[in-house]
């Protein structure tokens, strides 16, 4: 059984504490985002644009 690195596990724990938080994109979710805004790619990047500053933090706002 292989044993995974100190840094691999550090990873893992933090996948999991936002995945607690709902921060992490489910494939259904996203599928239901491009659904919603009629697979237009311009359309689904608006979505994101305005979107990500309502429900990210300050210090996480890496497009800003």
């Amino acid at each position: 059984m292989k044993q995974i690195t100190n840094k691999e596990y550090e990873e893992w724990q933090k996948y999991k504490a936002e995945k607690a938080k709902g921060h992490v994109l489910l494939p259904d979710t996203v599928r239901f985002i491009c659904e919603a805004n009629g697979y237009d790619a311009e359309k689904i990047g608006q979505y994101f644009l305005e979107i990500l500053p309502k429900i990210c933090l300050p210090e996480e706002r890496y497009f800003a």
